[in-house]
């Protein structure tokens, strides 16, 4: 009789992590499939609020592990990261800056951590008593570099510019993403739950099993080609059934592993989830972690891959 609550407990999670991630997608579909200007500045809007609430619990972790950060200007470099991110590839600097470029978006970024170390640095000096250098500004510094570096790569995919005559939409291109992503997520744990005897990395994430892994590869190649066979030569750039079962395995360890990193983190701090704002998923972080690992192999892909001409 003892199994039946354990059995019970865990459809339980099951339901709250899906019935969280459902509402989340209804958002993500609005936004990115809208098509009108408002959607663009939702989704925006959406990065902005999940960049500031992942630094605060970043910091939060960092705290939590007793080391030292400089979290108001962590904080402040992040969110003028992404929100330059987001007024330059999106026009509305065009103007002044002239039509985005990765170039372009490459020098921005670099500018920003140029400046935001020097001022750590900076702030450092007239910190008495305080923490080594090393550790104040490097956690910090990872902080933006975790967060909001990652998270600037689901803008760069979001406003990809594409030839016209490739037959992309950057917002389903996204979306593609984010499904094939969490579909990693959602595999592996449903078949881990279900028949997951032996363990991944049972010292980082003690859940892990090797059974829940080749779930989440299986349902984020599944998902990928379905979504290329319906999407690929309309919205996809010419995303080809081969492209799909390739990308669709990448994307699942690639997943796998930014959720084992956040693991890390969290088992470092002591802390069971990253924050409490999903009900059965935990924090923004533990909703992103597998997103932020996978968003720059995304963007290599269109850009060498798929659309590199």
């Amino acid at each position: 009789m003892s199994p039946a609550p354990q059995s019970e407990s865990k459809v339980s999670t099951l339901i709250r992590r899906l019935t969280s991630t459902v509402i989340l997608l209804g958002v993500v579909f609005y936004g990115l499939l809208g098509g009108s200007p408002i959607s663009v500045f939702l989704v925006g809007g959406i990065i902005m609020l999940l960049n500031v609430a992942g630094l605060l619990e970043f910091y939060g972790m960092v705290n939590a592990n007793r080391l030292p950060r400089f979290k108001w200007l962590g904080l402040a470099g992040g969110i003028t990261l992404v929100g330059t991110l987001f007024v330059y590839l999106s026009g509305l600097a065009k103007p002044q800056l002239g039509e985005p470029t990765t170039g372009g978006v490459a020098e921005l970024e670099l500018g920003i951590f140029a400046v935001l170390l020097l001022t750590l640095l900076g702030r450092r000096v007239f910190a008495h008593p305080s923490a080594p250098s090393f550790s104040m500004v490097g956690h910090t510094m990872l902080g933006v570099l975790y967060v909001s570096w990652l998270l600037g790569f689901l803008l760069k995919i979001y406003f990809f510019a594409a030839p016209s005559a490739a037959g992309f939409d950057a917002g389903y291109c996204l979306l593609f993403f984010i499904l094939v992503t969490k579909c990693s997520d959602i595999g592996a744990y449903s078949l881990g739950s279900l028949i997951g005897r032996h363990k991944m990395i049972p010292s980082v994430s003690p859940g892990k099993t090797w059974e829940g892994f080749v779930g989440a590869i299986l349902l984020s190649t599944a998902a990928a080609m379905v979504m290329a066979h319906y999407w690929g030569s309309t919205r996809l750039g010419g995303m080809t059934l081969g492209h799909a079962a390739a990308l669709g395995p990448v994307l699942a360890v690639g997943a796998v592993i930014g959720d084992l990193v956040e693991s890390v983190f969290k088992r470092d701090s002591g802390v069971k989830d990253s924050g409490s704002f999903f009900p059965g998923i935990g924090g923004i972080l533990d909703l992103l972690d597998s997103l932020l690992f996978n968003a720059p192999l995304m963007f290599l892909y269109l850009r060498l891959i798929l659309l590199n001409d």
